[in-house]
């Protein structure tokens, strides 16, 4: 979710930058004042970028993309900041903004630092929400085995059902692995976007 940040911004220092010995990070005071050139927006780490936008960042034909490089730089969870705030700082960029980021997340309440540990009894809510991707999950948490077999299609000790799939029984083997074939999931992914992106396009501005 984008969001416009309305804080000071406490300025951290990271030591592993400037020393071999790896120590925690440390806030260093007084607090930054908001800037007045750009407004601060926050959202997922977990994003796609489209061409446009990687290319403007890297040739950077303006200097925001150079100066907010700068201004995150030392800044705690960068990476939920910077993306967001050099699209919606440029007005023909923000126009391409879809703001989700495809997870689906459940938080504890009150919510926690981190989001709630998923499990077989999220799986419900889980499939419901048609999200692309989901977590968290404790590692082979019995709710992974359900993805495994009631999204996935895939039979226990086999690999996933794909275009790379050889071998008798099909897919005890991985064959071509550069054949990709789109499956159930892969449709269910494209109307996703597509619904997605028809909100963007028809909706109000993405960077709120």
């Amino acid at each position: 979710m984008f969001c416009r940040d309305k804080r000071a911004m406490p300025l951290i220092v990271d030591p592993g930058l400037y020393m071999s010995t790896k120590k925690d990070i440390f806030w260093v005071g007084p607090k930054r004042t908001l800037p007045t050139a750009f407004k601060l927006f926050t959202g997922s780490a977990w994003m796609v970028l489209s061409r446009a936008f990687v290319e403007y960042v890297v040739w950077g034909w303006d200097n925001l993309p150079r100066t907010l490089l700068m201004y995150y730089a030392n800044f705690l969870s960068s990476p939920e900041g910077y993306f967001q705030t050099v699209i919606c700082n440029n007005p023909e960029l923000a126009k391409t903004v879809i703001n989700t980021d495809l997870h689906y997340i459940s938080w504890d309440i009150p919510p926690k630092q981190h989001p709630h540990v998923l499990s077989i009894n999220d799986t419900a809510k889980m499939i419901a929400s048609n999200a692309a991707f989901a977590r968290k999950f404790r590692q082979d948490d019995p709710v992974l085995d359900v993805i495994d077999k009631k999204l996935l299609h895939k039979r226990k000790g086999l690999f996933t059902l794909g275009g790379w799939c050889s071998g008798k029984p099909k897919c005890t083997k991985v064959g071509n692995k550069y054949r990709i074939l789109p499956g159930k999931g892969s449709h269910r992914l494209r109307r996703l976007i597509d619904r997605e992106t028809l909100v963007a396009r028809f909706g109000q501005n993405q960077c709120t």
